[in-house]
């Protein structure tokens, strides 16, 4: 069997095979979730305001330890009001990297901020400290206004934002320490990170402010939806005001005291999420057992590497994945095929934000492990329920 053939039977063995083609990683729904979605129906609150807003707010704060969670409509959203609430400006400079989905660098353009790629470590596939540094060092300065300037471009550096790719932790304490030596306000892109920890602390907690998408193909699914976490009190009453339109509460009047936006999440996905998040230990213990099968499967299969958490970190493994080291696109392409043609539902990551068009003449450093991890990385079918488990209860379709 060539690499392909026998990557694909490697997966066989970990999740067997099905007459259906097995997705890349789809919802479960525990019993609850009927019930709670019902009542939202029976009792007409299943727009922007209702208790399960609020339940799921207090849940999400709870699982991960965050004074504040704001729910949002999307993931993208919550980013947008992240950076704004940070404070970054149009004209500015957002440091991010290239290797990240396109919500990212979406939502920096959408404050009318520039995103400024910068390079990955190939062991954690997200910002690296050590090219950072160096790179801020040739690059950056203290402008007149006290602030961070690029000097090639002079344009404030308003912030930089990490993204913990496929749930593995970045570098925390490292990329903090350069924040503060280059005063730089840290923003965490925590979209696949629900469930996963840096040295004890779950992300999204080190940052100023961080994001969390419930898109259909997260860990935790509202339909649509995100949030935004903080231990600032100030900035999450402040979010919680803007993202429903800046509305002034009142028994009847219509007053707006400032530009708002309408991000808030519906009650009928909130629903979704309180049902999810009552049994989340559950589901990331059944994510964990789907990992334990691959590294099985896959232990002597060269020169395949399982993408793994990090020595001080505890990944959700929101997506299983592997690396072919020194991998071409087209390599790369032959074992999605041999996948996909198979019935197991698999995906590259993400063409690099400086590759694509409308990206293409942001500011970057040098980006070798950007370009060289993306004809090197597959994600395989990685659904909670794909392991017959104790843990979960029978998915209960909607």
């Amino acid at each position: 069997m060539n690499l392909a053939q026998q990557i694909v039977a490697r997966v066989e063995q970990a999740i067997g095979r099905s007459n259906e083609t097995i997705l890349l990683h789809r919802p479960y729904f525990p019993p609850s979730t009927n019930r709670y979605v019902q009542e939202c129906v029976d009792t007409g609150w299943v727009s922007s305001a209702g208790s399960y807003v609020t339940r799921f707010e207090q849940l999400l704060a709870q699982t991960t330890g965050a004074k504040r969670a704001v729910a949002t409509v999307n993931g993208t959203a919550a980013l947008e009001m992240c950076f704004r609430l940070a404070g970054v400006q149009s004209g500015d400079e957002v440091l991010a990297p290239s290797l990240t989905f396109v919500a990212t660098a979406n939502a920096i353009h959408h404050c009318g901020a520039i995103p400024h790629f910068v390079d990955v470590s190939v062991e954690r596939l997200s910002i690296c400290p050590e090219a950072l540094r160096r790179y801020l060092q040739a690059i950056a300065t203290t402008g007149s206004h006290g602030k961070l300037v690029n000097r090639q471009t002079g344009r404030r550096i308003g912030a930089l934002c990490v993204m913990h790719c496929f749930g593995h932790p970045a570098a925390l304490d490292d990329l903090l320490a350069i924040c503060r030596e280059f005063d730089l306000t840290l923003i965490e892109d925590a979209a696949e990170s629900l469930g996963s920890y840096y040295r004890g602390s779950h992300t999204g907690r080190l940052g100023l402010l961080s994001a969390v998408s419930f898109n259909g193909n997260k860990i935790v699914t509202t339909g649509g939806g995100g949030a935004i976490l903080t231990d600032d009190e100030q900035l999450a009453d402040l979010a919680k005001h803007v993202t429903t339109t800046a509305k002034v509460p009142h028994r009847w009047e219509f007053h707006h005291d400032r530009i708002g936006w309408n991000f808030r999440m519906p009650n009928i996905n909130a629903a979704l999420g309180v049902a999810q998040l009552e049994i989340f230990s559950q589901l990331l213990a059944a994510k964990r057992e789907l990992k334990d099968r691959y590294e099985r499967a896959f232990g002597d299969l060269e020169p395949v590497t399982l993408l793994s958490e990090p020595s001080d970190g505890q990944s959700n493994y929101w997506l299983n994945g592997f690396r072919i080291p020194g991998a071409s696109v087209a390599e790369r392409d032959a074992v999605l095929d041999a996948l996909n043609s198979a019935g197991y539902q698999s995906r590259p990551i993400w063409e690099p934000m400086h590759q694509l068009p409308m990206f293409a003449n942001s500011p970057r450093d040098d980006l070798p492990r950007t370009e060289q991890l993306k004809g090197e990385i597959v994600n395989i079918p990685s659904s909670a329920d794909l392991v017959p488990s104790h843990l979960l209860e029978a998915v209960t379709p909607l």
